[in-house]
């Protein structure tokens, strides 16, 4: 069984898909939002969940206190799933959260390509934390057309995770990203990525 761990909502449950996607396991999320929290990358911070299956990573974030949060999932039951885990959050938050969350039953890449004009009058980007975490038959080759796509709207601060099975190895990162940690839990290997030009910020304002 699968529950929000912690945030207004924590201990909520939440259903899963029989079959077809790959749900994080309660340690990796712990793990995922412990690394968030340190960074103070949870509170107040707009989110994207590709891929998001149950929807558990974009609810914990939601529960803990996101701004926004959207969802993308194609396939129709599983996103049937995550518009029905997104119900119960919504009332577990109450009628005073003002975190907006929305659910797109589309493909990633459709996503992606759609949200363009939504870049046009952003001062920083459109999310702050980015959930990559495609279903098992997803190649390294389309990750890497995912990831570049990503890129544009990842704001200044910005940071992108993405799970993959151990095996999988390494993401090719396209330029504009750079990793800059990596932790293994078992079959499972997170890799958390920041843009590039952060780098060239905090080179040039050390004590920003």
């Amino acid at each position: 069984m699968t529950r929000i761990i912690s945030g207004k909502a924590g201990s909520l449950r939440l259903d899963v898909p029989q079959a077809g996607t790959r749900p994080t396991s309660d340690r990796v999320r712990e793990a995922i939002f412990s690394a968030l929290e340190a960074w103070n990358m949870v509170d107040g911070v707009r989110v994207l969940d590709l891929f998001a299956g149950s929807g558990a990573l974009g609810c914990e974030a939601a529960s803990r206190g996101a701004t926004s949060v959207e969802l993308v999932e194609k396939h129709p039951p599983a996103a049937q799933i995550v518009q029905r885990n997104v119900g119960r959050l919504v009332t577990a938050l109450g009628g005073d959260s003002a975190t907006q969350i929305r659910v797109h039953r589309q493909t990633a890449r459709a996503f992606l390509d759609g949200a363009a004009p939504s870049l046009e009058g952003a001062a920083d980007g459109v999310w702050d934390v980015v959930f990559v975490d495609p279903p098992y038959d997803f190649s390294q080759g389309m990750l890497a057309e995912h990831l570049a796509a990503i890129v544009p709207f990842v704001s200044r601060d910005g940071l992108v995770m993405v799970e993959r099975s151990t095996r999988d190895g390494e993401p090719e990162w396209p330029q504009g990203l750079t990793l800059f940690k990596e932790r293994k839990y078992g079959e499972t290997t997170l890799w958390w990525a920041e843009r590039s030009d952060r780098e060239q910020d905090d080179a040039e304002d050390p004590q920003g």
